[in-house]
């Protein structure tokens, strides 16, 4: 039998050994200080340029941290999303993207299951005190756009092919080139799907017989091949989401860019310095997570000034050239 010396000397042992443990817990996952960082991709990582910078931002985050990071590939249903968020939290993630507007609602529902974890995705309505979206301001990126649209059209047939009707950069891009060129006409059509190349590229041909000569491709999966269509039948167009004048730098005129990288290295050090609230976030080129690419030398070094200026001024008043006009 072990004498009460030695039963509270156990006694105190075993105490000092849960406190150590739940000490460690509370360091382990507190909110505000990364620790390691997931990321979830409905799709295979380097296929779509979306997909790819946003796992350029993850390896930013690493290199910027010195944290373990983690990414998980082909995530779409909510159980697999749930089971992916579960294996990154057993692993002691607590930072966890989500690389689309897929994942919004279903972090919405399990968010409350995990108090000490962030979660962060795209291009949505839901929030919550641990769920942030993050959401680029597409429609000037997609006005600037339309201008060069507007300018470089020798037919004054302008396309736009788009995954959805909601993509902010759509309207954008009809009044750029509205602005820019009123007698100009811009066929719109709508894939209703990121990543239906064969789609794109019969709408692509569609517009073509109707003489349209200068085309936005707005959907990561598919702009590359229209572009390719465009450079073979020497007509222009404008590149999506990264800087896509690697294609042929004649044919894109210039790209419209969301630096998504960016975007996750400024939401990782928001949420180290304990400044990420759950809210919907919206960037823009006041940012520096969205800008225009390269010009094509095609492009007049004239309204390449006019362009630049244009933005300038938006950056610094958050007003298009059209609402200037408006305003006075």
């Amino acid at each position: 039998m072990p004498t009460l010396k030695k039963t509270v000397a156990i006694l105190l042992f075993v105490s000092a050994i849960i406190v150590i443990f739940l000490s460690s817990c509370s360091h382990y996952f507190n909110q505000g200080e990364i620790q390691k960082v997931g990321m979830l991709v409905e799709n295979p990582i380097h296929e779509q340029a979306w997909t790819k910078r946003g796992y350029e931002g993850l390896l930013d985050i690493s290199e910027k941290f010195d944290v373990e990071v983690y990414y998980k590939e082909g995530i779409q249903s909510d159980q697999e999303i749930a089971n992916a968020v579960d294996e990154f939290v057993n692993d002691g993630v607590n930072l966890i993207f989500g690389h689309s507007n897929t994942y919004g609602k279903t972090f919405m529902d399990i968010s409350q299951f995990y108090p000490d974890v962030h979660f962060v995705y795209f291009n949505g309505g839901y929030f919550s005190d641990n769920v942030t979206s993050l959401n680029f301001n597409a429609h000037a990126m997609g006005f600037f756009g339309g201008m060069v649209a507007g300018e470089m059209t020798n037919t004054n047939e302008v396309g736009l092919i788009a995954a959805y009707e909601w993509q902010p950069e759509v309207e954008g891009f009809y009044e750029g080139v509205k602005y820019q060129n009123p007698s100009a006409n811009v066929h719109m059509d709508f894939i209703r799907d990121w990543n239906d190349q064969d789609t794109a590229l019969d709408v692509y041909d569609d517009m073509r017989r109707d003489t349209v000569d200068v085309f936005y491709p707005a959907g990561d999966a598919f702009s590359q091949q229209v572009i390719q269509r465009a450079n073979e039948d020497s007509a222009y167009a404008i590149g999506f989401v990264t800087d896509q004048s690697h294609i042929d730098q004649s044919t894109v005129l210039t790209s419209t860019i969301q630096h998504v990288d960016k975007l996750y290295t400024l939401t990782a050090e928001r949420f180290d310095n304990n400044e990420l609230k759950g809210s919907i976030l919206t960037f823009d080129f006041q940012d520096e997570v969205i800008s225009l690419g390269e010009y094509s030398s095609e492009v007049p070094e004239s309204f390449q000034r006019v362009l630049d200026d244009s933005i300038e001024t938006y950056i610094e008043t958050e007003l298009l050239p059209n609402e200037l006009e408006n305003n006075r």
